[in-house]
This record gives structure tokens, sequence and C-alpha cells, in this order.
């Protein structure tokens, strides 16, 4: 009767980084999908014939080429150059060795109705459309106060307290107008509502710090994406593992979660019992343990054309504030192409997303379809954003959150490192595993 320190159900993004992270840190780890394919809801599609099978769409038209050539992330996000997943991904030995990631070409924000180019440089600024001649003299100043900041340093705070100050009163005192503010909280940021203007400025703080830091080993933009998209990163998990004593099983039912009382001790599998201390599950594997938080509506739109006012980008990222909308959450635009290998020659792929609001939810990303046009084809979806009831400490079943709207890594991050903190007791930081405390914890 096989026995495991950890059993991981599912072979999405989070679970594979779990596992990985897992194994690293000296874990006997089995890892098992129902499915004959890695990614569950957020796998890597390939040929594209297997994408219109999916959608139920005939197939594809001899203008797309080769199917073979194309690989459709159902759910892409981009890396933040120095966030915190490319740290995880180090700290298992995916990457750099095991894994090509190439630079974004460009980061957008809509405004009025058009796209314009977040700067990435002293000269983007100084042409950026974005803001006035003053304006951008203040951003300048504010910017340079965040490059300075150190948490702990008070000489760094300019008389300003990080965990009390909001970061409105930070932008108040610097001066800068809403056009300013929009862009560095929605696009630098990454903020997806103005919740965060009322709250205390050391995490926007940090969050700009670390956009900046990315942008400066990227360049052109703080993102990168793996060549031939995310479904590298569940090859090369699965490839890893055995040289960590783990174990990979696809097309593996999973009949039962056996408990002794109130504890896991193991799962069923056809005649198969497999023994273990923990499980960590993504949520379609245990339903009666998850509840419902919302609904998230994604379009897979392929282009003949790279998108208009982008400089020709053959990838790119893109936000559109909530504001500009009338919407209560961001829409996302994230587009890769040839250029990433994840296309045939000459076609892209854009994947809008945002958070469902109303009854429509094609109405509500409107605005972003219609600066793809014209689409060659279109793939809609609307997925449950489930998360867990419970901890998992009791139970010791850690059930991962559902992906959200964003079209990056670092929200997926945060219940990466959550999920590790309850799992282990010990808390991922800057690519070590050091004995910490939990965000409850520290907050008492």
């Amino acid at each position: 009767m096989p026995e495991y320190d950890v059993i991981v159900l599912g072979t999405g993004l989070k679970e594979c980084i779990l596992s990985g992270l897992l194994s690293a840190a000296g874990k006997k780890v089995l890892h098992i999908d129902r499915n004959a394919y890695y990614g569950g809801e957020s796998a890597s599609i390939s040929p594209l014939e297997e994408l219109y099978k999916r959608f139920q769409v005939p197939c594809p038209p001899k203008s797309m080429g080769q199917g073979k050539d194309w690989n459709v992330d159902l759910i892409p996000k981009f890396f933040l150059g120095n966030g915190l997943l490319v740290k995880m991904l180090v700290y298992t030995g995916v990457t750099p060795r095991y894994l090509d990631l190439k630079v974004v070409q460009g980061n957008y924000i809509y405004r009025a109705g058009k796209l314009h180019k977040v700067p990435a440089t002293e000269a983007d600024t100084t042409n950026s459309d974005l803001m006035g001649m003053f304006d951008k003299r203040r951003f300048r100043k504010l910017l340079q106060f965040i490059q300075n900041f150190e948490n702990g340093t008070p000489r760094t705070y300019q008389d300003m307290d990080p965990k009390r100050t909001p970061m409105r009163d930070v932008f108040k005192h610097f001066e800068v107008g809403p056009d300013v503010i929009e862009f560095m909280g929605h696009s630098m940021a990454l903020q997806q509502t103005d919740n965060y203007l009322d709250q205390p400025c050391v995490n926007t703080i940090q969050r700009i710090q670390l956009y900046m830091e990315s942008l400066s080993n990227c360049n052109h933009s703080p993102y990168l994406y793996p060549v031939y998209g995310l479904g590298e990163l569940f090859q090369r998990f699965a490839r890893l593992s055995p040289a960590r004593g783990g174990t990979f099983m696809l097309n593996k039912p999973v009949d039962d979660i056996v408990m002794d009382k109130e504890q896991v001790v193991g799962i069923k599998s056809g005649k198969d019992l497999f023994r273990c201390k923990q499980l960590v599950c993504d949520p379609s594997y245990v339903p009666s343990r998850v509840y419902r938080q919302g609904q998230v509506i994604r379009v897979i739109c392929i282009l003949d054309h790279p998108i208009k006012n982008t400089n020709d980008a053959h990838s790119c990222h893109i936000i559109i504030p909530h504001e500009q909308v009338h919407h209560k959450s961001d829409i996302y635009i994230c587009m890769m192409s040839y250029g990433h290998n994840v296309a045939t020659s000459g076609k892209y792929i854009a994947v809008v997303s945002t958070t469902v609001e109303t009854a429509e939810p094609e109405k509500e990303v409107q605005p972003a379809l219609a600066l793809l046009e014209p689409i060659q084809e279109k793939f809609v979806s609307i997925s449950h954003v489930m998360a867990p009831t419970d901890d998992g400490r009791r139970s010791q079943i850690f059930v991962s959150r559902s992906y959200d709207a964003t079209n990056h890594f670092e929200t997926e991050c945060d219940d990466i490192s959550d999920l590790y903190y309850r799992i282990t007791g010990t808390k991922f930081t800057t690519g070590d595993i050091q004995r910490g405390e939990s965000d409850d914890e520290e907050k008492k």
C-alpha cells in the first residue's frame, strides 16, 4: 500500500507549482489527474482542432494553417519578470534551465476609447500622452520616492507612515492628477479596484516597486511568457518530479477521499488505495468543501493582425480600468502570437477576461472586443470562481482557489503562498523557505 507525505489532485498551474515546491522541500509527493492531459481548467490546447472540438465549433478553416502549430492556453497569464512566480520556478529548478521565457513586447492601458503605452523609459514618459507636462514632472518625483522607499527605514518615508497613510494621501502629497493615479494604480500596482486608495500605502508602493524591478530586467515591458505557452510548465514539472522522488499519474480516476474521523488518510482509485498525510486539490475534486464567489468570462479570439495602436506588437498586455467602461472590475487583454510559438505564422491569440457583473457577460467585454476587430474566430467561456470553505488544517485537505480574471500571476501566487504556509508551517519568501507567521497571526 503506497504511502506519501502529500497527494496532489489535479495538474492545474497552481497544483503543479505546489507539487514542485513541496518536492523541493523534501516531501514525497504523488500527483494525480483524472484527465488524460495536464492542466485541468488551465490546460494548453494543441492541436487547434482540439480547441474547436472543445467549444463545439466546426473544424478550423485551412487559413488557420497546421493545427500542430497552435498551443492555446485556456487561462493565459503573464509572469512579472521579478515576480514571485519566477522565484518559485527557480526554487523548484524548472527555470531557467528547463523553461524558455520571452519578453512580452508591450504594456498598454485603455483611456477614452484608445490604447496608450504605459511609460517604460524616460523617453516614454517624455512622449507620453497619458499625462500633461506638469504631471510628468510630479510623476517622476513620485517614482523616485517609490524607488528609494524601504519598509522599516523611516528616513525614506518623507513623513508618511506607510502602515497608516492611505495611498490617496501619497498621491495628494505629490500632487499628481487623476490620469496618473489611474495608470499607476491599475497598470503598475495592478490593483483590480480603487479600494486600495483608502488602504495603507505600503502594499501599493511595494507593488509598484516590483513592477519597476521587473521592467528594469525586461526593458520593453515587465512581463514574460513561455515559448510554446504555459503547457511547457506542466511538462517540465512532470519530467522533473521523478528526480525529486515524486510520481505523476494521468488518466487516473479519483473514486473516493478516505478519512479517519475528520482527517484525510488517503484516496481510492479503482482497486488502488494510496495513503497520505496531506491532500492538495483543485476545487473540482471536493465540491462539498468549496463555495462560489462569482464568475469570470473569458473570450479567446484568433486574429490575423496585431492589435491597433500597439506598434504592431507580437505580444502585449492591456488593462481597461473599470471607470473607463462603467464597470466595477477591470477588463484584461493578453495577446500572444507566432512570436511565442503559440500560433501559426501571421496569427495572433488575444484573450479577454473580466469578473462577471450582469446577466449578459458578453456585453460587459464589448469595449475590449472592439479593440480586436476584425476577429476571425471567437470562443467564449464562463467559469465559476470557487473558494475553500475552510483553511484545511483540521482535515489536512487543502483546496486551491479558482483562477481569477487577471492576466498576470501575482494574485495566483498569493494563493500558492498561502497554501504552502498552511501545508508546511513555513513561509515562502524571495526564493527561500523561512519560518514565518500567517497573515492572520501577523495582524494579531
